[in-house]
């Protein structure tokens, strides 16, 4: 199996990529002689890595049985300072909202997900430190941030 993205040259700095039969539109800013039509192409990896991941924890939840109420991602991306301006670094939050005898299910599809399934995870850990935190109901329960700044 193969996946195929065809993207087009719209004029000046926008690009339209054809995923799946969804368009997605990326462009530069005006100041770089885009008219800012949608996001540059970089963050796209980071919505690649929230998406994958993301949807990873949610099918395990369910096939746990486990609900939460709701569940929200945040990632920073560390870009290196010369040319080629790239990612040196990356850090994910997963944050979780629900019945507190389901934490466990909550940082368990997370560990699932970053050491057994996400592919892009697997991908990016391979160029560069990935790290993740878990909140569950405001309150922190795992970060491995330390322990990875630690072994660099």
């Amino acid at each position: 199996m193969k996946h195929f993205v065809e993207t087009q040259w719209m004029g000046k700095m926008q690009f339209n990529a054809l995923v799946n039969g969804h368009t997605i539109i990326m462009d530069a800013p005006e100041r770089v002689g885009g008219e800012d039509h949608g996001p540059i192409p970089k963050p796209f990896v980071l919505t690649a890595l929230t998406g994958c991941t993301g949807m990873d924890v949610i099918a395990l939840l369910r096939k746990s049985g486990r609900q939460v109420r709701d569940f929200n991602l945040k990632v920073e991306g560390e870009i290196s300072k010369q040319p080629p301006i790239e990612y040196t670094a990356i850090h994910l939050v997963y944050e979780f909202n629900g019945d507190e005898n389901f934490l466990e299910d909550a940082l368990a599809a997370v560990t699932t997900s970053q050491e057994k399934i996400c592919g892009v995870s697997h991908m990016l850990k391979k160029i560069l430190p990935l790290t993740w935190e878990v909140w569950y109901n405001g309150k922190q329960i795992f970060s491995n941030k330390e322990q990875q700044m630690i072994a660099a």
